[in-house]
């Protein structure tokens, strides 16, 4: 893009309301930006702040993408109101990847915190880019599970890119910038305003093949990045919880309204692999194994034997387990719901856990 182009773009951002259903009659008037004639005046009224953004974007790591390039992404440019353009930190070409995105409390319990970390690790294996936003919580979360399984995590933010929001997370998007992207349609300097999150929202749900809500109140963000997932079309999913859980309520509101309830891996890989295509072969692959492929490493860690070891093959709980182990409470159960996602063992009523015993080849 020439820098003249470029100035044009970072300065149509500025127009009020503007977004691509918006922008593409323009385009098809005027032919391309640089030849809009209103924008010169926009110019002069925000010199200072675009030639800072001209000087940023000249970092190796820092991008611009403007909704004509080929590198803006494809499924977020079908959205009637998506960006006309996004500020990237990272790797540009990561925000093509098939996507999930997982979702939730920023306040979750343990167990909500466990689930997004552990199914992010998870389908972050079996060839899913994962996006979040950023947050405390849930987001957090599923961003360090993505990035503990050295794969792909999105983060899409409310603010400018230059401002680290939140603070207390600032390590972990040094390292999504190394391991993915950070994104952003908003100019630089923007400040966490409360507006630009419910905004931001449709860009996270836009960007992906479908939303998993871990957990989640009634009244919540996650809620309406998951009814914006619907409205464009998108996969939904929901983690249910126990019916005593204030933060499983929009879960079970969700699946009531026709979202996928989600137990395993699975059963988001099963219904998103036939929207892939060729955009993931490895996300067909894995589906096309008849399921039998582990979603960790083949061989478990010493603890992890040491968990399958002490179970046995009779049921048994989470307290026997700890007596038998020496493990904490906790960290059982998330050794458990990791066991469970690679198809070592399954749940039984009551809180029980077997051990699930290979079927002899025919």
């Amino acid at each position: 893009m020439s820098p003249s182009s470029l100035s044009s773009w970072l300065t149509l951002l500025r127009a009020p309301g503007l977004h691509a259903a918006g922008l593409r009659p323009l385009l098809d008037r005027f032919g391309c930006v640089d030849s809009i004639d209103w924008l010169p005046g926009l110019r002069r009224q925000h010199e200072q702040a675009i030639d800072a953004e001209l000087r940023w974007l000249e970092h190796d790591a820092h991008h611009f993408i403007p909704l004509d390039s080929d590198s803006y992404p494809p499924l977020l440019a079908e959205v009637s109101d998506a960006p006309i353009g996004l500020f990237v930190r990272g790797e540009p070409a990561a925000l093509s990847f098939p996507q999930l995105a997982i979702v939730g409390s920023r306040n979750p319990t343990a167990g909500g915190r466990d689930h997004a970390t552990s199914f992010a690790a998870h389908l972050a294996r079996r060839g899913l880019a994962i996006t979040s936003g950023l947050a405390i919580g849930i987001d957090a979360a599923a961003h360090q599970g993505a990035l503990a399984a050295d794969g792909i995590t999105i983060a899409v933010c409310g603010t400018g890119l230059d401002i680290d929001y939140p603070a207390t997370n600032g390590a972990l998007a040094e390292a999504i910038e190394q391991s993915g992207a950070l994104v952003s349609e908003f100019p630089l300097g923007m400040p966490a305003l409360p507006a630009n999150f419910p905004r931001r929202n449709r860009i996270i749900s836009g960007l992906a093949l479908g939303t998993l809500v871990v957990e989640a109140a009634v009244r919540s963000g996650s809620l309406i990045t998951a009814r914006l997932a619907a409205e464009q079309g998108r996969e939904v999913f929901a983690i249910p919880g126990s019916i005593h859980n204030p933060l499983a309520r929009g879960c079970h509101q969700l699946i009531r309204q026709g979202a996928k309830l989600v137990e395993t891996d699975d059963d988001i890989v099963s219904e998103l692999s036939a929207l892939v295509g060729a955009l993931a072969p490895a996300l067909q692959a894995a589906v096309s194994d008849e399921r039998n492929t582990p979603t960790v490493a083949p061989v478990l860690d010493k603890a992890y034997e040491i968990l399958l070891d002490a179970l046995g093959f009779e049921p048994a709980g989470v307290d026997v387990l700890v007596e038998r182990t020496g493990f904490a409470a906790d960290e059982v159960a998330s050794m458990l719901l990791i066991l469970e996602l690679d198809g070592k063992l399954e749940s039984r009523p009551g809180g029980h856990y077997v051990r699930r015993v290979a079927k002899a080849a025919k």
